[in-house]
């Protein structure tokens, strides 16, 4: 039997929209924080350990390659198992993982607890954001994921400052231990008061080929294939742009070190002020003009970056507009990709997008690497602004915009095989 569409927060029975919003703004800050406090503490961890710094940079690079493996593995049983069950899992395998890098001694033991740490991220990665699909009607996405990606720059503000003050005081374990006990909570909070959305779920038994297939079908679509490219984009966009600059900042601008610190905690900021409020706005007016105004604007102010900035107050204003106009797409972006597959494939789309933007993480950073030191920084910038510039020519004019229900007014149709495919197995939902 197919299950009845959802009814959206506030359903009868349900605990309040905010505390659903609150239960997914702690693992998203927790999520976050555990990343990226790694590349502060590096070299505490080589110092301690014994590790040689060449090889430091794969104990980050390998949680990305696990999150991007693990999301793609993760998103048909997202769809089948419903995502409280998943986000339970990943909270769980998280909190577990986290808490055994209490009990690293070496690199090897250290590499093992951040691949386990990857594939608990690669399960979570893309559930969250399937979540608010499945459970907030598509007038009020907008505004819970706003508030919920706004964990990331609580983690940016908060948890980063805090765990490299612990970390050097305290070594650099206690931080892990800290994010343990805080995932441990959350897992405990989506038990107890996260219920599982009534959405259609999946009832195909999850193998290789029906996976793959279903990945190549939603591919197959035209504005599923712009959108994952946006998302590839984005990614790549931020990474060309934030790798090399605050080697750039403390070289050519002469910022200190604490100063780059305090750049980033008002990037933090930034993101914390806008991103609920364009979410929000979002849900009134629609998505499109906001993803294409803010991606338009960000590519000019990106390339414009070496050129405006010529000391620390033009530094914190700029990048304060920078994170701004970066915040300002991320809620209505993920609201409009919820939207561009049924109910009981969002978890593969989301999951698909996510691999993709990793992949375009790890490109840009690695190409980031070449151009900064053989053309320097500002053509850098100004590939970056070129990539937020497509992204926003992509959604303006291939991604469609639903209707306040979350319809879209015409579907690209699956082709003929795969339509029939869908059609025998909706029985077995």
């Amino acid at each position: 039997m197919i299950a009845p569409a959802s009814t959206g927060a506030g359903a009868r029975g349900d605990p309040p929209a905010w505390v659903i919003v609150a239960a997914l703004w702690l693992l998203v800050f927790t999520a976050s924080s555990q990343i990226m406090i790694m590349a502060p503490i590096l070299p505490l961890v080589g110092d301690e350990l014994g590790i040689k710094e060449s090889v430091l940079g794969t104990l980050v690079s390998v949680y990305s390659l696990m999150v991007g493996v693990f999301a793609i593995v993760a998103g048909p049983f997202s769809d089948r198992l419903g995502r409280r069950t998943i986000l339970l899992v990943g909270s769980g395998l998280m909190a577990v993982g986290l808490g055994l890098h209490s009990f690293v001694d070496s690199y090897a033991s250290f590499l093992v607890v951040r691949i386990l740490t990857g594939v608990a991220g690669g399960i979570l990665s893309g559930s969250t954001i399937s979540y608010v699909g499945d459970y907030f009607p598509y007038h009020r996405r907008g505004w819970a994921t706003g508030w919920i990606m706004s964990g990331t720059a609580a983690g940016q503000i908060l948890g980063i400052p805090l765990g490299i003050m612990l970390a050097g005081s305290l070594g650099f374990r206690v931080p892990f231990q800290l994010f343990a006990i805080a995932m441990a909570a959350t897992c405990l909070l989506i038990f107890w008061r996260v219920p599982q959305p009534e959405v259609r779920r999946s009832r195909q038994r999850v193998t290789f080929v029906r996976a793959s297939r279903d990945y190549l079908a939603m591919l197959s679509r035209p504005e599923i294939r712009a959108a994952s490219a946006a998302f590839s984009l984005m990614f790549i966009g931020v990474s060309l742009y934030v790798v090399y600059l605050p080697t750039w900042l403390e070289r050519e601008v002469g910022i200190t070190a604490n100063q780059i610190a305090l750049l980033f905690l008002v990037g933090g900021v930034a993101n914390i002020l806008v991103g609920p409020q364009a979410g929000r706005i979002s849900d009134r007016i629609g998505r499109k003009g906001i993803i294409t105004f803010s991606c338009l604007a960000l590519a000019f102010v990106m390339a414009g970056t070496t050129f405006v900035v010529a000391g620390a107050g033009a530094a914190f204003a700029w990048f304060f507009l920078v994170m701004a106009l970066v915040a300002m797409r991320i809620g209505p972006f993920s609201a409009l990709l919820t939207t561009l597959v049924p109910e009981q494939r969002r978890g593969s789309l989301l999951s698909l997008t996510v691999a993709l933007g990793q992949v375009g993480f790890a490109a840009g950073a690695a190409l980031a690497g070449v151009l900064y030191t053989t053309i320097g920084y500002g053509p850098t910038t100004l590939l970056a602004g070129g990539a937020m510039f497509g992204m926003g020519l992509l959604v303006w004019f291939r991604v469609p915009e639903p209707d306040q229900s979350g319809r879209l007014p015409s579907p690209t149709p699956l082709p003929a095989s795969r339509a029939l495919a869908e059609k025998g197995a909706e029985g077995e939902y």
